[in-house]
């Protein structure tokens, strides 16, 4: 079992930005695939980035060049650095592990765009 716990989300101006944060309860660098996903009212979850456990990282089209995940092993956390900010970027964050079959959420952090 993999606990997750992030943190970072907040309210920030159109090109604003922002460092989200994911705490895991497992060394972060055993872990096959950590990912960030996202999911606003009204539309489906979108896989935001994604870092493999040998340091490998993709990007959603709609956040590549803005968006950057990182590992800290130090802090055994996964980061999400967010620049220049949307407002079509609002929506709930989750940290997403996966180990084999298995995947482990966290709770979520919300990210909110406006001006």
């Amino acid at each position: 079992q993999v606990q997750l716990v992030e943190s970072g989300g907040g309210l920030v101006q159109p090109g604003g930005s922002l460092k989200l944060s994911c705490a895991a309860s497992e060394t972060i660098f055993s872990i096959p695939t950590i990912s960030w996903y996202r999911l606003a009212p009204g539309k489906q979850r979108e896989l935001v980035a994604v870092i493999m456990r040998g340091g490998t990282t993709n990007y959603a089209d709609s956040v590549k060049g803005r968006f950057t995940i990182s590992r800290d092993g130090a802090k055994n956390t996964v980061a999400l650095q967010m620049i220049s900010l949307k407002p079509e970027d609002t929506a709930v964050y989750y940290c997403n592990a996966r180990i084999r079959q298995m995947e482990y959420w966290g709770q979520g952090t919300q990210v909110t765009v406006s001006s």
